[in-house]
């Protein structure tokens, strides 16, 4: 009952995630199309633009206002709440999949003396630690060159990274990365953007000129969350694809991967000026393929191409090394706590089950290694080349 119900959690908790996760970004994309289209030509005194619209099976008129209004309506509508509780919620992930199994989903198997525990310590004070770096550097005088601020961004996650892929296991090291750059996003919500606004608010209220310094801030941590997203984003599925966490270089990888993300989201914040820009899209496809080709498997030679005898594979051999290895937890009634159903739905207690999953199990098992979970189970190398050899003797 006890995994029963921890599998429910897992799933309404993961989906309010990417409901309110959704509604975050997608009001940042809708906010940065609607700055970059607005028409600021033949406009009135005090207007800095206007756009129309046509959704729904009605027409909208938006405008906005270069400076303050005289005058504030009784409903002012705020965009905060998806900030928060996409925040929130994916700490609720983090504490039921990751922390709640510690022992199976934090430990990396490479690293001796490490508890539970520390692990654990090791993933939240990562959080606290980006937000206390991210804040310092933003307060600082380097904050004023924006290129150099970036590379220093840049330059941390690098190293914190590559820090949780050392001390952690993949998957755990990477969704800590996805978290930390959560956690400064919200932080700049909550204690930037926001106190900024209010700032503006009471400023109308008050008849009073509002404090551009605050005004500064705000819009300088708004521009880095909009750089941020993409690369969440990227993280937030990456569980699905080994190639890329159990990768060798697994965090070089994201940092690339996140690169990327970053030039196609500057492609979206400039899309709508003249000239030349597509360039950050060229730049992203570039190192995207670049991605794709690193990280391709070697070819596995066959024992004749190697000089060795050729040994014949049975299934029944491949079976049996699965039985012993992986069906604890990949079986129609798992036997591993905490699992009620085989994971992604791949049983393998049958040999025909095998056969019918045999390229998933070749890629994780084989290539990525990054299953058994952990290596919980000890699969050995030998093993790993015996399942490797079945199949590609069997395609």
């Amino acid at each position: 009952m006890e995994a029963h119900l921890h599998m429910w959690l897992n799933l309404l908790v993961r989906w309010s995630h990417l409901i309110v996760g959704i509604a975050w970004i997608g009001a940042s994309f809708y906010f940065n199309w609607l700055e970059n289209h607005l028409n600021r030509q033949d406009q009135a005194e005090g207007t800095a633009g206007d756009l129309w619209a046509v959704h729904g099976g009605g027409f909208y008129y938006l405008k906005k206002f270069a400076g303050t209004p005289g005058e504030l309506p009784p409903t002012l509508h705020w965009f905060k709440w998806e900030a928060y509780t996409t925040w929130i919620s994916g700490m609720a992930m983090l504490i039921i999949v990751f922390y709640w199994n510690a022992e199976t989903y934090m430990l990396n198997p490479n690293v001796t003396g490490i508890t539970p525990v520390l692990a654990v310590t090791i993933g939240i004070g990562s959080l606290l630690a980006s937000w206390v770096f991210y804040d310092v550097l933003c307060g600082s005088p380097i904050s004023r060159f924006e290129w150099l601020t970036g590379l220093m961004i840049l330059a941390w996650f690098v190293i914190l990274a590559w820090s949780l892929s050392t001390w952690l296991s993949d998957r755990a090291a990477y969704i800590h990365v996805g978290a930390a750059i959560g956690t400064v996003m919200v932080a700049n919500v909550f204690r930037v953007i926001i106190p900024g606004q209010k700032d503006l608010v009471n400023a109308v209220t008050e008849n009073r000129k509002p404090d551009p310094s605050k005004g500064l801030k705000a819009l300088q941590r708004s521009r880095h969350n909009n750089y941020f997203t993409l690369p969440v984003l990227f993280i937030m599925i990456s569980s699905h694809y080994p190639a890329t966490y159990g990768h060798a270089y697994n965090w070089l990888v994201l940092i690339v991967f996140s690169l990327a993300a970053v030039a196609i989201r500057h492609y979206f914040n400039i899309r709508h000026l003249p000239d030349f820009k597509v360039w950050p899209l060229i730049l992203a496809g570039l190192l995207l393929a670049g991605l794709i080709i690193a990280t391709a498997p070697a070819p596995r030679p066959s024992a004749s191409q190697a000089g060795e005898p050729i040994t014949v594979v049975t299934i029944g051999e491949a079976h049996a090394i699965i039985l012993h290895r992986c069906v604890s937890c990949h079986a129609a009634q798992p036997g591993f706590e905490g699992f009620t159903a085989a994971p992604l739905g791949v049983e393998l207690d049958s040999q025909q089950k095998l056969l019918q999953h045999r390229e998933r199990v070749y890629q994780v098992v084989a290539m990525s290694r990054t299953m058994p979970l952990g290596n919980l189970t000890r699969m050995t190398e030998a093993e790993r080349n015996t399942i490797a050899n079945w199949y590609q003797a069997s395609r």
